[in-house]
């Protein structure tokens, strides 16, 4: 029992427990590593609280991304990533978010060492690049461990653990296939191989291929995201810039000439100042094509009876072809020597009270087609490493190489703005309507294609840690750990100036070249003092030096109190600190579209075109938003308290009760466009407008430090061994997160917003969470039936209050069976969302999807998969 207790305390009560005590064959027990300690002990004498999934669990909920897997992680707050990266400017990346703090706040480690970060993002790693069908397991430490592996693990610590050795090949492949269309299908090939027995040989290599595949789902073949105006919510996140286009003309009109015909065309909707509208859900996606491709290669080299070696390589591309929609055009010029002019030769409809004064166009220029966009980010890994015992000590150091490297290009749709302007101002464009043959060319010669950014990041890094006993007393050894890291990190932002500077939507028109590097050094420490038999006491601290930003000691207490066989006590405090990213610092500064449309404050106040302003830019438009990297960014700093109990009133049944209390200061981060464009008075610093003051330029929102953040709730987890029976075994699990408080300012002193179960300013922090799975296995039969479920929250409501809005609770069931009956083969069927549960309706505006939100659901609906397995 005492055993069970200690293991259980040690993570393995939570979802997907596995067994981390590795035995001898004469019943000897190791001594193994295990996440948040650099004490290298018996499994049972762990003291933490971590989360454990298998592999082989993940398989069978048809989990096909590490961002997937992560999902299941009740306290991840986590985004999807590939519903998010349409048109959002990712670069496809997909990111955990422990505790909703930001993903730039949780470490992602794989097999215990640092990946280099995603250069777009600088600050998280794309979880795109884990090799999924290499994984033995996935341990998560719900807790902050910054004193153990340094500055960003604030939040917690994911480690992905690939398998250790392996022998013989395995070919697999699964296809996903949505019951409603074939769009949005997934399929994936997986060849895996090794040789050689590292007890009998001396040595074991083996490799992981993996290929994966998405195809694209667009918005409209959905009916919860197929529109972006629903008078019925309140709602109407519709462009002011169409085609046909809109015109205001220098005698102060406003119009379409096709208004009196409906605004017949796709996506459009008429207006009430007698312009045309854009519903651009017509045109976008739900999810993106994608494609990642990953090799694993791992050689290990028994050096002695108690000493190994080994050689990593991970090798990963990861692709993403997104379709927004085509690009609006504004401050287009034409005069009345155009033949297109309303009521000229080209046949246009002429507009009541216009008698040839130039006209101010915004235009969508469909006839380019929609904005097409291809991201690559490629990531390479190499570690040399040596673990081992010598003289008495444990031992582990290693030589990590990484590289990542992103890049976007335009593959169709985007334009060169100067050329489409004057094609209009010289009447050889038709932004009202079907272009002539002369113009059709010239649109076609006005495209641009080509890699517009690249971006690099480069971490080098040297660790080495020892540990032993190095004490006795009455209640046992005294454990200690000391370590180093060193670490150089360098990040470069290419912009290929001459190409991004030609398209405006592009969001790179006027950014620069960047580039940041940085030294990184570190010494840390860890002690584990059993004060009495039942006492433990573990203590840890570090110290960190940036040579960019300075340095910072931070320290980590922990008490475990055995109080009975059945009941386990555990409490931890540390303190945190964590520099600003190279992004964070030197990222390029870009400037794209608002996600909603806005009034501006100035030259549109309540909605009401001030004297002289054109109202099809002032009035209810995306406006440009400036966003990018801040020099003078000071260091987040945090403080983490964790009290919690375990019961085990019989070996088959294990119950755990985990509170947490973060406390975060100077946090780096934006203010919400809604929140700026909400209260002028308190941002009007943030508007730029042009020198005659008739033209917001942007709304500078670059990264700052913003306040505090507060968070506080309750992690919970069941495991329920059924007794056996004749109709099989069946293992009842269950994983929930219980948030009662997450408050944060958008200034220093400012006042605290409360985001639990209120969408907040960018997105909502859910009440409750909870993944549940019941297991069953009779010989060569199994099955899974897992549930995933989010609470409701109050919705952004950038709306009337009479369509105030409260999104429901999501709920989706997963069924898999299995038989492993086939000599050499195991075969796999399944059903993700099996009741095929809609996302719940949300009036958010922050992505470019309307109707849901894209960062928490599955547009997908039901889906059914199979996979097979076949060993040589």
């Amino acid at each position: 029992m005492t055993r069970s207790l200690r293991l259980m305390f040690a993570g393995s009560l939570a979802v997907g427990m596995h067994a981390a005590l590795a035995q001898t064959e004469d019943g000897a027990i190791q001594r193994v590593e295990v996440t948040g300690s650099s004490i290298k002990r018996l499994a049972s004498e762990t003291a933490l609280p971590i989360t454990t999934i298998k592999a082989s669990d993940f398989e069978k909920q048809g989990l096909s991304t590490a961002a997937e897997v992560m999902n299941t992680i009740s306290m991840n707050q986590s985004s999807t990533g590939s519903s998010q990266s349409v048109g959002s400017g990712t670069g496809g990346i997909a990111t955990a978010d422990l505790r909703g703090l930001g993903s730039n706040k949780t470490l992602v480690l794989l097999n215990g060492r640092r990946i280099a970060s995603h250069p777009f993002n600088g600050s998280s790693v794309d979880l795109n690049i884990i090799p999924v069908s290499a994984l033995e397991r996935v341990e998560v430490l719900r807790d902050g461990a910054s004193a153990i592996y340094g500055t960003d693990a604030i939040g917690g610590v994911i480690n992905f653990i690939t398998k250790r050795s392996l022998t013989g090949a395995t070919v697999s492949v699964e296809r996903y296939q949505p019951q409603a269309s074939g769009a949005g299908g997934e399929s994936r090939l997986n060849l895996s191989g090794g040789y050689g027995d590292l007890d009998k040989d001396g040595y074991n290599l083996f490799g992981v291929v993996d290929l994966h595949k998405q195809t694209a789902l667009a918005a409209a073949d959905r009916d919860f995201s197929s529109t972006s105006v629903r008078p019925d919510k309140g709602i109407n996140n519709s462009s002011g810039t169409s085609q046909p286009g809109n015109f205001y003309s220098a005698n102060g009109i406003t119009g379409n000439p096709y208004y009196g015909s409906g605004c017949v065309g796709k996506g459009l909707i008429k207006n009430g100042n007698g312009t045309c509208r854009t519903d651009t859900t017509a045109y976008i996606q739900d999810i993106p094509k994608t494609q990642q491709e990953s090799f694993l290669g791992k050689a290990t080299f028994k050096l002695s009876d108690e000493n190994v070696a080994t050689v990593e390589y991970l090798h990963s591309r990861s692709t993403n072809q997104s379709s927004i929609a085509p690009s609006p055009l504004t401050g287009i010029t034409m005069t009345s020597a155009s033949p297109y002019y309303p009521g000229g030769s080209g046949g246009v409809p002429a507009v009541a009270g216009l008698t040839g004064e130039n006209l101010t166009i915004n235009w969508r220029t469909v006839a380019a087609g929609n904005r097409m966009g291809y991201d690559t980010s490629i990531s390479d890994r190499l570690v040399l490493a040596s673990e081992g015992l010598v003289a008495g000590w444990d031992y582990n150091v290693g030589l990590t190489y990484g590289v990542s490297k992103a890049s976007s290009a335009f593959i169709g749709g985007y334009t060169n703005d100067s050329l489409m302007k004057a094609g209009v101002l010289s009447g050889i464009l038709n932004p009202f309507g079907e272009q002539s043959a002369e113009g059709a060319a010239y649109i076609d010669n006005a495209q641009l294609r080509g890699e517009y950014l690249a971006a690099r990041m480069t971490s080098i890094g040297l660790d080495g840690k020892i540990s032993r006993e190095i004490y006795q007393l009455p209640a046992g050894g005294v454990g200690f750990a000391i370590g180093s890291e060193f670490r150089h990190d360098k990040a470069t932002y290419d912009v290929n100036t001459a190409l991004a500077s030609q398209a405006s939507s592009s969001g790179y028109a006027d950014a620069q070249d960047q580039a940041g590097q940085r030294n990184i050094a570190a010494l840390y420490s860890e002690l584990s003092v059993p004060l009495l038999k039942n006492l433990e006491l573990s203590a840890a601290a570090r110290y960190d030096h940036y040579n960019d930003v300075g340095g910072s000691f931070n320290p980590k207490i922990g008490l475990r109190w055995e109080a009975s066989k059945q009941l386990l006590f555990r409490t931890s405090y540390n303190t945190g600190f964590r520099a600003p990213t190279l992004y964070d610092l030197h990222g390029p500064a870009t400037s794209t579209f608002t996600s909603n449309a806005y009034d501006d404050p100035v030259l549109c106040p309540g909605g009401v075109a001030a004297a002289g302003a054109n109202p099809n830019v002032a009035c209810n438009q995306q406006q440009y938003i400036r966003s990018g990297g801040n020099p003078n960014l000071k260091p987040e700093k945090s403080k983490t308290f964790a009290l919690g109990a375990v019961f085990e009133p019989t070996n088959a049944v294990s119950v755990s009760l985990d509170y947490f209390n973060i406390k975060i200061r100077d946090k780096i981060g934006t203010v919400a466009e809604q929140t700026i464009f909400d209260n002028y008075e308190k941002y009007q610093s943030y508007f730029v407008y042009s020198a005659d003051g008739k033209t917001l330029q942007y709304v500078n929102a670059v990264l700052d430090n913003l306040g505090e953040v507060k968070t506080s709730g309750i992690d919970t987890s069941l495991r329920w061994k059924l007794p056996r029976s004749a109709y099989g075994n069946f293992v009842f699990q269950f994983d929930g997160t219980w948030v009662h408080s997450y408050k944060y300012q958008n200034e220093t002193g400012g006042e605290f917003v409360e985001n639990v179960g209120v969408y907040g300013d960018n997105a909502p922090v859910f009440r409750w969470k909870h993944n549940a799975t019941l297991t069953w296995k009779k010989g060569v039969w199994s099955a899974s039936l897992a549930n995933k479920f989010l609470s409701g929250y109050e919705d952004q409501n950038a709306v009337d209050e009479a369509y105030y809005h409260h999104v429901r609770a999501y709920s989706t069931y997963s069924l898999s069976g299995s038989y492993s009956g086939f000599k050499h083969t195991d075969l796999t069927v399944g059903i993700k969302n099996l009741f095929d549960s809609n996302p719940p309706y949300t009036n958010q505006g922050t992505t470019f999807q309307s109707g849901y939100d894209p960062r928490y659901t599955d547009p997908l609906g039901r889906t059914f998969y199979v996979k097979a397995s076949y060993k040589f």
